[in-house]
């Protein structure tokens, strides 16, 4: 008789995933990609309108790697996250379940991650102002996320709720309107649950670089028309963010996927005046390699 799965609860995948480990494991995943080694299927959304909630599937094998990620998203929660989720790992060469861990914490380590490699990549080397409009777990992970991959001067937080809260608790500046955090800012994250425009294209600067990260269902939209008629566009899969990105339904095209920037198969930033855009719909294979990492770390 064999054993059953290993299980990982939330704290168990916190001692284990350390984000700068996490960010190149990003990189690799977004290259395997784009290169056509990932097999994955787009992320199926189940409406669970009684509760104004909502039941995401999310399979995928690539790196080695063979696992799903059933995730909830339930935007009107309050005392408890509105993302919650569960990742399952099984042996490629078999099927056998190896290990099911809690989700949550790794959709937000994963998320702003992935942003890292994309500011990395895009971003001007020397920057000196970071916006972050939302002031949620996804605020708080890209915070950390940036810092490893770009040195900011000044961070400042908007959101019409709880900025000072954020800034008193992370020692940054918090901003009356969202337009006052984007002014002048080298990075900009979109990180709300916003799902009418809340970046203006007027608002920046040449050289900006902006990570979107919200509103990731095809009739939602964080960005508006001249964010996305002055930015270059990134995604993370041409066919994922054609189909569950608003945004990039809106914008009409999309220059690269960033694992072709990672390969230099296509180019990152090509000028100190350009704006570039990443925006995030988050694939399968973002969890799976990260359930990967951890489920490693766990049987070391």
């Amino acid at each position: 008789m064999t054993a059953g799965p290993m299980f990982l609860d939330e704290e168990r995948v916190r001692s284990l995933l350390r984000m700068e480990d996490l960010i190149p494991a990003m990189a690799n995943a977004m290259r395997e990609l784009s290169a056509g080694k990932v097999e994955q299927l787009p992320r199926s959304i189940l409406a669970v309108a009684e509760h104004n909630g909502f039941l995401g599937t999310m399979p995928a094998f690539g790196g080695g790697a063979l696992g799903a990620k059933l995730v909830t998203f339930y935007p009107n929660n309050e005392g408890v996250p509105t993302h919650h989720a569960v990742i399952l790992l099984f042996r490629p060469e078999t099927g056998e379940p190896l290990v099911v861990m809690d989700g949550r914490l790794i959709t937000e380590m994963r998320t702003a991650a992935v942003s890292a490699v994309a500011t990395d990549l895009l971003a001007r080397p020397e920057v000196n102002v970071l916006a972050i409009l939302g002031s949620g777990v996804q605020a708080q992970s890209h915070l950390e996320a940036l810092g490893i991959v770009r040195r900011f001067r000044e961070v400042r937080v908007w959101s019409p709720q709880r900025a000072g809260d954020f800034a008193k608790k992370f020692g940054v500046t918090a901003m009356a309107t969202a337009e006052e955090a984007v002014r002048d800012a080298d990075v900009i994250v979109v990180a709300t649950s916003a799902t009418t425009p809340v970046l203006k294209g007027a608002w920046l600067s040449p050289g900006a670089h902006v990570n979107a990260v919200g509103a990731t269902l095809p009739h939602w939209r964080e960005l508006d028309d001249g964010v996305l008629a002055r930015a270059k566009l990134y995604v993370e899969s041409y066919e994922a963010a054609a189909k569950g990105s608003g945004d990039v339904i809106a914008a009409g095209r999309v220059f690269a996927e960033l694992g072709e920037v990672v390969a230099e198969a296509k180019p990152g930033r090509q000028s100190d005046e350009e704006i570039t855009l990443y925006k995030s719909v988050g694939v399968a294979i973002e969890d799976v390699a990260a359930a990967a990492l951890v489920y490693e770390r766990a049987c070391a």
